[in-house]
């Protein structure tokens, strides 16, 4: 039976005090032993970044990428070695700046993996610019000047992308978090969970007390459940076209209620044939067995050669 402790690293964990990623690593451990995953059957990726560390602090195996490189690197894997549980993880700079292009290209595919976005609107590692999520016209502490650019909806793009999975969750509710990474886990299909994270550095904006609605007259909390709303984003039956993109268009409508109220939560979910499915149909060879178990070193690539000649 395993224990939290054997998901745990003997690294120490050097982020700021009070930054939401100590919420999400905690999140991610816990899921892994509720589901009982082993370790060695466990793939953590990461990109450039504050949240480029989280393979440091978790017992599997890790590879810290390059900068906004972390999904291409996170589907080789994948592709190679089905049997792995993926999991990617990055900032929303590095995952919707320099990497939005893989972004969007794998949500188009429809990989079996999970990816895991920390939405803190700044670029903490670098010292608080604006990143691609922060809204127009705001402006945190560390900027001279608001921002003049628009802000990039996580929500509305990975669902216009093709993500078959698509939630949002909050780094200091690690039940909520744990249980949408778990579902996000468990789904067969390209999963992305956008995590809003409080960065107390660089961002005091979005603060644990701005989420708490401390500002509000009302004082209610800004975040709420989608799921304790009747709200369901499950495509039955995803042959009908209709469902689907009436599903995908409630889905867009809930991502943009930003500023009182926040729903977290599920808000679209499909099951379709993956990535992996369809790539074994069109190469009968990984029927039998994926990539990493094929001697592709001594293979014999001479008729490949003689039909190029």
């Amino acid at each position: 039976m395993l224990e939290l402790k054997n998901y745990r690293t003997q690294v120490h964990n050097d982020w700021c005090p009070g930054c939401g990623d100590f919420g999400i690593v905690n999140a991610i451990q816990m899921t892994l032993l509720e589901m009982q995953l082993e370790p060695h059957r466990i793939g953590l990726f990461s990109g450039i970044g504050c949240s480029g560390k989280t393979p440091h602090f978790v017992n599997a195996y890790g590879f810290h990428t390059l900068h906004g490189r972390v999904l291409p690197i996170a589907t080789g894997a994948k592709l190679a070695n089905p049997s792995l549980t993926v999991i990617a993880v990055g900032g929303d700079g590095d995952g919707l700046g320099i990497g939005a292009g893989h972004f969007v290209n794998t949500g188009r595919r429809n990989l079996d993996f999970t990816y895991v976005l920390y939405d803190n609107g700044v670029y903490g590692l670098t010292k608080g610019q604006a990143s691609p999520t922060l809204p127009k016209g705001l402006k945190t502490k560390s900027m001279p000047a608001p921002s003049i650019v628009e802000g990039i909806n996580p929500i509305a793009m990975a669902i216009a992308s093709g993500y078959t999975f698509v939630a949002r969750s909050y780094a200091l509710d690690v039940r909520h978090l744990k249980a949408t990474l778990r579902a996000a886990i468990e789904h067969r299909g390209s999963a992305f969970v956008d995590v809003l994270q409080t960065c107390p550095t660089y961002n005091d904006i979005n603060t644990k007390e701005w989420y708490a609605g401390d500002d509000l007259p009302s004082k209610a909390p800004r975040l709420y459940k989608l799921e304790e709303t009747g709200y369901d984003g499950r495509v039955a039956d995803p042959t009908v076209r209709d469902e689907v993109n009436s599903k995908k268009g409630n889905a867009l409508l809930k991502s943009f209620e930003w500023g009182e109220k926040i729903p977290i939560g599920v808000f679209f979910k499909m099951e379709v044939a993956t990535f992996e499915d369809q790539l074994a149909n069109r190469m009968p060879a990984l029927k039998e067995k994926p990539f990493v178990e094929h001697d592709i070193y001594s293979r014999d690539i001479s008729p490949l050669l003689d039909e190029l000649a």
